[in-house]
């Protein structure tokens, strides 16, 4: 079972070092979020661990300090359905931090029941784009003047699922778990693009990746019988540990330091130019 997923979904090693550097990711306690903690904690950076649930988060910590032997891991409330969360950290982070070198919105849901944000915005759509838009913005200013610096949004290839409904933005006319998703994913990579033409020149740049269909509690909203062919085909997916390198390559690899506004799939950048013209609906 293993030598079929690394066939299919390869390893990626650097010796690219994190020191004096920080580095800020979202949805940090679990699944790829974690297991990009561990890896940027083992190279020196100093982590901020951005979690919802701080008990888990809190738990999470003692493992990757243990296990990176870096001592420099921390975590804060975030819960990013909710803009009076987000307000509070990034004022913390602002009168706290005198660096942010790399920001990874990694936290996401997916494909959950209708509900709406504290600040009536539909669910996925509101924690997958609109809170990491908010917290970049509040913290655009620091992230500037750490620069060079890089701001990382794990989107999916879900985006292919549909468009951008301007009309019905929040999903209130009709939904589709599915179809929020995409739509959520689909405005991670467009902000990603327009968001690296507005930092030109100012040292921070932009990159917008897929991190491949991974063993992850993503798929806790799913159907029971959804959630099992997913492990009928668990051989052919990533594992957490996988799914995270797309996200470390983004992070550390040298060679994008001149490239902005990409999308990424297995450590390669992708053309979604065909794509990009018919998405707004």
């Amino acid at each position: 079972m293993h030598s079929i997923r690394d066939f299919f979904c390869g390893q990626w090693s650097s010796s690219v070092r994190l020191d004096d550097k920080t580095v800020i990711i979202t949805g940090a306690n679990t699944g790829i979020g974690k297991e990009t903690v561990r890896d940027l904690a083992k190279r020196g950076a100093r982590v901020i661990m951005a979690c919802r649930d701080l008990e888990k988060a809190e738990a999470a910590r003692k493992e990757l300090m243990e296990d990176s032997g870096n001592q420099n891991i921390v975590a804060n409330k975030l819960d990013l359905s909710d803009t009076k969360s987000i307000r509070a950290f990034a004022e913390l982070i602002n009168k706290e931090e005198k660096q942010v070198n790399i920001l990874i919105n990694n936290a996401g849901i997916m494909m959950c029941p209708y509900s709406k944000t504290a600040d009536g915005f539909e669910m996925q759509f509101g924690v997958n784009h609109l809170g990491h838009f908010l917290l970049t913005y509040l913290l655009l200013d620091l992230l500037k003047k750490s620069a060079p610096s890089r701001i990382i949004n794990v989107a999916s290839v879900a985006h292919t699922w549909g468009s951008i409904h301007l009309d019905d933005i929040n999903s209130e006319k009709s939904y589709s778990p599915r179809r929020a998703y995409g739509q959520s994913k689909l405005a991670n990579i467009l902000c990603t693009r327009s968001l690296a033409k507005k930092l030109q020149g100012s040292g921070v740049t932009v990159y917008s990746l897929h991190p491949g269909v991974v063993q992850s509690e993503l798929f806790r909203n799913l159907s029971k019988p959804v959630q099992i062919a997913v492990k009928v085909f668990s051989p052919f997916t990533k594992t957490t540990i996988q799914g995270a390198q797309t996200t470390i390559y983004c992070a550390v690899e040298p060679k994008l330091d001149n490239e902005s506004g990409g999308y990424y799939r297995y450590r390669r950048k992708i053309s979604i130019e065909f794509l990009v013209q018919f998405t707004l609906t």
